[in-house]
């Protein structure tokens, strides 16, 4: 295990002239041996006061600090964001350039991303500790509600939801799309954290409140404008980069709890006790199926191997592997070692689906299955599959000879949601879209009772093809 980690420090400075200097100084003071190494990247958001050039004498002395500044004032979100930019370590914590907040607190948030497999720890003011500074009531209040707010939209139960000092692993917050450039970015990371599902923990720190005579910034207004953001989270969900569409997808269907469990129950009678996944994501299909007497999920994209470690923490039946499909050097290691392969709308994007088929072939037992589901009907090809990078869907056919091309015999084919297609001509080959509508997927999901006993009645093919492939 890692025995330490390097840490970037996000510093968002607004006409801190007085405390810049001691706040870094007390924060470059920090030795730890479980930070390996530490940056501090700070920006200056336009301040007025001397405040940048009270930052420059202390950038000039000390090589771990990088200076960036704004030409007009944004907010302290918009300066986490283009501090983010600039990161290059394993976590990312933000710290106020002021002196409320304790740099001594942060080597026991990173102890919990070590000894816990943490995504994100965040310091709260508001758990027991040995001894606790008292507060100012009215703005403490104003965050217990922001914090139940957040909580019932998450179903979380974080106590401090406003800290400033939130440490996150940095690749999963690069792949965040934050967008508020004021105070609300701290609901925002919450709950665009908490919707991504990731493991969040909260450690006890210390807090030195200071007033608004003094020089603190943040108004009651922020707190109102907090509470709208809640809600704005809620209907409007912006949790992946465009870049990562495939993710989003993913995160749609997930939520489509009752359509995963009929697809996990039409592939579980064929599902052994040693199962290889692969194309993962982020374990909705894998949810389904463990425990087993080993799973392992696979994937090749960082995000998704990222969720998935974390995922398996707790699990000792679930491995997590990187694993090129079309690559045979990557299954040297893992030679007949499955009774299953599972690759669920996977084969349709690989590039050389026969090198995948005979690796897939490679990695099981003798008289072990490969489970593939896939898009069917060529002529139902459309803006969802430009979208997904999909080669192509499949007839029964095709598959089939793909198949025992690589060896395998074909023990079953059958088609699966077949309720899907009409809605599926609509947005895909009708109205060109890339995903499903929110209120259509819920919709659906409202009536999967009922889908699930008239779809094999209907008198057409489904949106995917099943085939159960036997290595002899």
């Amino acid at each position: 295990m890692t025995q330490a980690l390097s840490l970037s420090v996000l510093v968002p400075l607004y006409n801190e002239r007085y405390l810049v200097g001691p706040s870094l100084s007390r924060l470059l003071a920090l030795k730890s041996n479980v930070i390996s190494e530490m940056e501090v990247i700070l920006v200056d958001d336009c301040s007025t006061d001397g405040s940048w050039e009270e930052a420059q004498q202390i950038a000039e002395k000390d090589p771990r600090v990088k200076l960036f500044r704004h030409e007009k004032n944004a907010g302290k979100g918009a300066a986490v964001r283009t501090a983010l930019e600039h990161a290059s370590k394993d976590i990312c914590i933000v710290h106020d350039a002021d002196m409320e907040y304790n740099p001594n607190d942060i080597p026991g948030m990173v102890r919990v991303f070590l000894e816990e497999g943490a995504d994100a720890v965040f310091g709260s003011r508001y758990l027991s500790a040995f001894y606790r500074r008292v507060l100012m009531y009215r703005h403490a209040l104003i965050n217990k509600i922001i914090t139940f707010m957040v909580n019932w939209v998450t179903d979380l139960d974080l106590s401090d939801v406003e800290t400033c000092y939130k440490a996150v692993k940095t690749p999963l917050l690069k792949g965040i799309p934050l967008r508020s450039n004021d105070f609300r970015f701290e609901v925002e990371l919450t709950m665009k954290l908490a919707r991504r599902r990731i493991r969040i923990f909260e450690v006890p720190i210390r807090y030195l409140p200071r007033g608004y005579e003094e020089g603190k910034k943040i108004r009651f207004r922020d707190g109102l404008l907090a509470l709208l953001t809640v809600l704005q989270s809620f209907f409007i969900e912006d949790l992946y980069h465009t870049k990562a569409y495939g993710l989003t997808i993913l995160h749609d269907m997930n939520k489509a709890r009752r359509f995963n469990k009929w697809m996990a129950d039409t592939l579980r009678p064929y599902i052994g006790n040693r199962v290889l996944e692969i194309g993962a994501g982020i374990a909705t299909l894998t949810n389904e199926f463990i425990p087993r007497e080993i799973y392992v999920a696979s994937d090749i994209e960082r995000q998704a191997l990222d969720y998935l470690k974390s995922y398996a923490i707790g699990k000792p039946y679930l491995k997590v592997m990187k694993l090129d499909a079309c690559d045979p050097g990557s299954f040297k290691k893992i030679t007949s070692w499955f009774d299953t392969v599972l690759i669920a709308n996977v084969l349709e994007q690989l590039p050389d689906e026969s090198a995948a088929l005979k690796n897939f072939y490679t990695a099981l037992q003798s008289g072990g299955r490969a489970v593939i589901l896939a898009p069917q009907g060529p002529g139902l090809y459309g803006s969802f599959d430009k979208a997904l990078h999909y080669r192509e869907r499949y007839t029964e056919e095709k598959l089939t000879a793909a198949c025992r091309g690589a060896g395998f015999e074909i023990e079953k084919t059958f088609d699966f949601n077949r309720s899907g297609v009409p809605s599926w001509i609509l947005n895909a080959k009708i109205l060109k879209r890339k995903r499903y509508s929110r209120i259509q997927l819920k919709i659906r999901e409202i009536l999967m009772p009922l889908v699930r006993r008239i779809d094999g009645l209907l008198p057409w093919r489904g949106l995917s093809l099943i085939a159960i492939a036997r290595k002899p």
